[in-house]
């Protein structure tokens, strides 16, 4: 699969971080997160356990409909003194979409809206990453989906870093939220009744093996 440049990485704050190490230690939690104002470099996996792709759609213009997506796969490598260097990739399969309906989500799956046998999976490659502060970044790429490639921007959030106390594996966390229009990439069906926009947000979770961190 494709790489490119994605995520930027820069450590969180010192007293965000130290603050919320000392709750989690007072509570007898172990806490999942850099200590320093600092991340691990190199190449990491999705966690697919922890990745979710959620997104919301204007339903008869009186409410947001909202499914969810997972199973997602992909790597990132990442260069955490530039982090523009960074590269990523990630592939969804659609037939992973979940919703409160399973009436809903057979219809999503169906010709005239994601066609899930024809198009099985969506894939995004990014290609740009502009920093927007310590932990922010706007992040473009280009999306597949429904046979379709348009380029995206995400905005993205870089969450925390460590250690996972349960696997050992050093383990970075992103959010990213993005809008695009269906009909671009040729989902038009019931454009009367379901929105054009599609906010998706991105629960991105990436981890290597401690063989990796020794690397």
């Amino acid at each position: 699969m494709k790489r490119a440049a994605f995520f930027p990485l820069v450590g969180l704050g010192t007293l965000l971080t130290l603050t919320c190490t000392e709750l989690a230690r007072a509570s007898g939690v172990t806490p999942v997160v850099a200590e320093v104002p600092a991340v691990e470099g190199g190449l990491y996996h999705v966690d697919d356990l922890r990745t979710q792709v959620v997104f919301s759609v204007s339903c008869l213009s009186v409410s947001w409909y909202h499914g969810m997506f997972s199973g997602v796969s992909g790597s990132l490598q990442l260069d955490s003194a530039h982090p523009e260097h960074s590269h990523v990739a990630l592939q969804l399969p659609l037939h992973s979409l979940t919703t409160t309906s399973g009436s809903v989500t057979q219809t999503l799956w169906d010709e005239g809206w994601l066609d899930v046998r024809k198009y099985p999976d969506a894939t995004f490659v990014s290609t740009q990453v502009v920093s927007d502060g310590p932990s922010q970044a706007r992040v473009a790429g280009r999306l597949t989906l429904h046979g379709v490639t348009r380029p995206v921007t995400l905005r993205v959030h870089f969450v925390g870093a460590g250690k996972n106390p349960m696997d050992q594996d050093y383990t970075v966390g992103f959010e990213a939220h993005g809008t695009i229009q269906r009909s671009a990439f040729g989902i038009r069906n019931a454009m009367s009744a379901v929105g054009d926009d599609v906010k998706l947000t991105l629960t991105g979770v990436f981890e290597k093996s401690p063989s990796d961190t020794l690397r």
